[in-house]
């Protein structure tokens, strides 16, 4: 699956748009990431345990778009990307999304 930031796929046609797709997870903080942020806020720093948990939300998202685009027929998707909001003060929600599109000639 081809998953660009852009509203084409270099060296390629848009041949079919199908549409929005959208891959969506939502995770819940450790308890240890929550106490272990407080206490770095205080003292600064990065927060390593929330930075975990926001990368593999992201990944978990992007895989979840690649299969919905498949699913409904693409073989690319344009326009890309990632929205992140906080959850109940307790997780973060993340949505990976773009435009489901079939091109000719696919880059790789």
């Amino acid at each position: 699956m081809i998953i660009v930031t852009t509203n084409d796929v270099p060296g390629s046609t848009i041949t079919r748009t199908i549409g929005e797709c959208f891959g969506l997870t939502v995770r819940s903080r450790h308890v240890g990431s929550n106490i272990g942020a407080g206490l770095k806020s205080l003292a600064g720093g990065e927060l390593k345990g929330i930075t975990k948990l926001l990368h593999e939300a992201r990944e978990e998202a992007l895989v979840r778009l690649s299969a919905e685009a498949e699913k409904r027929g693409a073989n690319a998707v344009v326009a890309f990307r990632f929205e992140t909001n906080e959850y109940e003060s307790s997780g973060v929600e993340v949505c990976a999304y773009g435009t489901a599109v079939v091109v000719d000639a696919p880059v790789q």
